[in-house]
Order: structure tokens, then sequence, then C-alpha cells
């Protein structure tokens, strides 16, 4: 069984707020615990923001308690009337994150039978303690690059397989792939996302992350090939063409990799599809359509290998002009 991160800081924290709060000697020092328990985020972002929106509940709560618990009195009424004025209000100052944390104070407040200056400071430092506990911890989050570049490898990898097994079936015109690649991949790439936006929410002052426009890019490529799979389909018989069109999709699928070489076959593609043009015309109604599905596989390809090829500078380029560099 493995621990999280957040179960790890969660039971750091808790016996931590606790223990300030003990030796602070507030009373209900126990809610300290609980309110950094409700206080642990995933990210950096959020755990600001709950912070913030957390205190900004509880003090509205303090608040909202001196005035319906001394005017009403302290009966179990009162709580339920108090809830019913300050959870809409939370709602409409978009604080509801905070809801459950002031629930502890309010609970507080009402067990004390009678509410002073002096309880009220010890429930605003009992607040600090327990909100700012959990905002300590959650300043230390995990690195996701590790994650982010498994996932970059595996989808990677499925890209591998559909290219190769596109290939294949230009080549012999039989199925023997399964396709769980294009489910597995659709998958990951949503991983992916939800992986960028985290580790984004953990880096405040960073204006661009170096994996949200790679896995935009390859999701953009993965749409194309899968409307690339229907023309393969469509390809009952061999041309004189096709086995060049099997070698370059073969040939496509080893170069996979996060550089990039897409010029080298962008330069390929072109003289595929001018062999292509200068092919004779077909004859027969099946002949033209074979050769309409190949024109539009040619193209579909041709996007896939731009996107790339926008995606970040050429490595080829890049190694041409170190050599120059180097000569000079």
């Amino acid at each position: 069984m493995k621990i999280g991160y957040r179960t790890i800081k969660t039971a750091i924290g808790t016996p931590l707020a606790i223990s300030i709060a003990q030796f602070l000697g507030l009373s209900n020092f126990v809610s300290a615990g609980i309110l950094t328990i409700l206080c642990i985020q995933p990210s950096r972002k959020q755990s600001f923001l709950s912070a913030w929106n957390r205190f900004l509940a509880c003090v509205l709560a303090s608040v909202f308690s001196l005035v319906f618990f001394e005017i009403i009195g302290y009966h179990p009424v009162s709580v339920g009337l108090m809830l019913a004025v300050f959870i809409p209000t939370t709602v409409y100052l978009k604080i509801t994150q905070g809801i459950a944390t002031s629930s502890v104070i309010i609970l507080n407040l009402y067990s004390a039978s009678g509410i002073d200056l002096n309880f009220l400071t010890d429930q605003f430092v009992l607040i600090i303690v327990g909100i700012g506990t959990g905002l300590l911890l959650n300043l230390y989050m995990p690195s996701l690059d590790k994650k982010l570049k498994n996932k970059q490898n595996r989808v990677e990898s499925n890209f591998q397989t559909i290219l190769y097994e596109v290939a294949l079936y230009i080549r012999n015109k039989e199925i023997h792939w399964d396709g769980k690649e294009i489910s597995e991949t659709e998958q990951l790439l949503e991983e992916a996302f939800d992986l960028v936006e985290r580790d984004k929410e953990n880096h405040l002052l960073r204006n661009k992350h170096p994996y949200k426009d790679y896995f935009y890019m390859r999701q953009r490529q993965f749409e194309l090939l899968k409307r690339m799979l229907p023309l393969v389909t469509k390809l009952p018989n061999k041309i004189s063409i096709s086995e060049k069109v099997a070698v370059f999709f073969e040939s496509l699928s080893k170069a996979v990799h996060p550089g990039n070489t897409a010029i080298l076959y962008l330069e390929e593609l072109t003289k595929l599809q001018k062999e292509f043009d200068e092919e004779e015309l077909p004859e027969t109604r099946e002949e033209f359509e074979t050769r309409a599905n190949l024109f539009r596989l040619l193209h579909e390809i041709e996007d896939y290998l731009v996107l790339k090829q926008k995606f970040k500078k050429s490595d080829i380029q890049h190694k041409k002009e170190a050599k120059s560099k180097a000569k000079a």
C-alpha cells in the first residue's frame, strides 16, 4: 500500500498544530489539528486560496456566532438559525470552502456558553495556528516532472505502435492489432493535462509550463492519427506507391521522440507526393477511390509533421548552426 504525500503531511501537521496550540495554552487546542486536516491541499495555489477562504469564513463565523448566540441564546435553535444565514453569506462571498473549517469555530464558541474578548482572541489564535500549519506544510510540493516524463514516454510509445500498425496494414492488408493504444492514449493525454494544471498551480510565478505545449501538440497529432485510420482501411488494393508509403510510416514510427526532426520527414514526404502525382491516372472507380484515400492520408500525415515542426526549433537546423559556429 502506497502512502501519498498528502497523507504524510496530514500525519505530521495534525499533531504539530495540536502541540503548538497546547503549548500556547489555547482552549479547544484539539481543534487546531482539525483545522490543519481540512487545509491540506493538492497544490500551492489551491492551498493559498483555501487558507484565505477558510480564514475569512472563520472570522465571519466568529462575528455571526457572537451576534446570534448572545442575542438569541446558547441553544441548538440558535445554531440552526445562524447557519441558515451564515451559509448563504459564504456562498455570496464565494468562500464556501471555509464552511467546514468555520463550523469547528462555531461549535467551539457555542460550547463556551459565553463569549468574551479573551475567548474570541483565543479562537483567533487557534485559527492562525491550524490554518497556518496546513499552509506551511503545503509550501512543499513534490515535483511532478517524473510523472509527466512517464506520460510523455508512454504517449510516444503508443504513437510508435499506431504508426507501425498503419505501415503493416498498408503493406499486408491484414489486421492483427487490437487498437488498445487508441483508448490508452486518450486516457494518458487526459491524465497528463491534469498533471500539468496541478504542476502549474505549484509554480505560481511560472508563466509557461514546459509540458503544456508538448501535450497540446501531441493531442492535436493524435486527432490526426485517429482520422488516418479509417482512410487506411479504405485502401483495398495495392498500387505501386503503396509500399513506399508503408516504408515511410514505418520509418516515421521509429522517429517519435521529444526532439524535432520533422523537417527530414517533410522533405521525404514531398518526394513521395511528387512520385504520387507522377503515377498513371486510375482506370477504374476502385483505383480512383484508392488513390483518393491515399492522397488524403498523405495530406493528414503532412499536417501531423507540420504540427511537430511548429512545436519547437528544429534539431536538424540547430545541429547545422552548431557545426557552422564550430567551423567559424
